[in-house]
């Protein structure tokens, strides 16, 4: 049996870890560098680093702040955040990223996900969907939240790994910074629909939401950021207590 991984996402914004919640109402979290090397040391099976601001902002993702992270790290790595095409993927491997994340791009430009699982592998590629309940239905939101579009979440999810993608990244926006737990249900559905991982994120308050996230959600991996940038949770206890309940993960 695979071993559930735990992922703490650092959120940039300004060249700072942020986190809000629902996706707003930013308050700052810390050096990303610094967090990164903590993280890493603590026992974090992968990091993925999101410049959050970057789509909107029409402007490329820190490589350089990559870079300083990468040479502090030793455990996988993705990056998102204004990656639209192969060459931006390219440089960001290049510069010490393991994985990418595409989000609007990938709806803008399906072809996209085809194109980077053919040139770098589909492991490399990781395709995250923002997406909350609108009139019951999970709808498809990009640019951070900000713009709904008509896709949804399943019918989008199956798509995306048809077409190549190693992973997806679900993130609820009715879940994010609530605390109040993942999206089990609709966790379990995509697991139900696609063969490729899924990492849960949106909702993680205390260790019980990471054991459903697993339990009841199906999900391959559990993501969350505030309670890990603020020492609510510690990473080594969360693993120990998943231990407990028959998860397996790395120690």
């Amino acid at each position: 049996m695979l071993a559930k991984r735990i992922i703490p996402c650092l959120d940039i914004k300004n060249g700072r870890t942020v986190k809000g919640v629902n996706f707003v109402d930013l308050r700052d979290a810390g050096d990303p560098v610094e967090l990164a090397e903590i993280y890493s040391a603590e026992g974090a099976d992968e990091l993925v680093f999101l410049d959050i601001s970057a789509t909107e902002e029409r402007r490329k993702t820190l490589v350089n702040m990559v870079r300083s992270v990468a040479e502090k790290i030793n455990i996988p790595f993705t990056v998102g955040g204004g990656i639209s095409s192969v060459e931006d993927v390219e440089i960001l491997l290049n510069n010490g990223a393991d994985k990418v994340s595409i989000n609007s791009s990938a709806v803008k430009n399906p072809q996209l996900i085809n194109d980077l699982a053919q040139k770098f592998g589909s492991q490399c590629v990781v395709v995250a969907i923002d997406a909350k309940q609108i009139d019951g239905q999970w709808i498809v939101h990009l640019v951070g939240g900000k713009v709904p579009t008509e896709l949804n979440l399943f019918d989008w999810a199956v798509e995306v790994a048809e077409r190549g993608a190693g992973e997806i990244l679900f993130t609820s926006m009715d879940n994010d910074g609530t605390k109040n737990g993942f999206a089990n249900e609709a966790l379990a559905k995509l697991s139900g629909l696609i063969n490729i991982p899924i990492i849960a994120s949106g909702g993680a308050g205390n260790i019980q939401h990471f054991v459903d996230s697993f339990k009841v959600g199906k999900a391959d991996a559990a993501l969350a950021a505030s309670v890990f940038h603020f020492k609510e949770i510690e990473i080594k206890a969360l693993k120990q207590e998943l231990r407990k309940n028959d998860i397996e993960v790395r120690l």
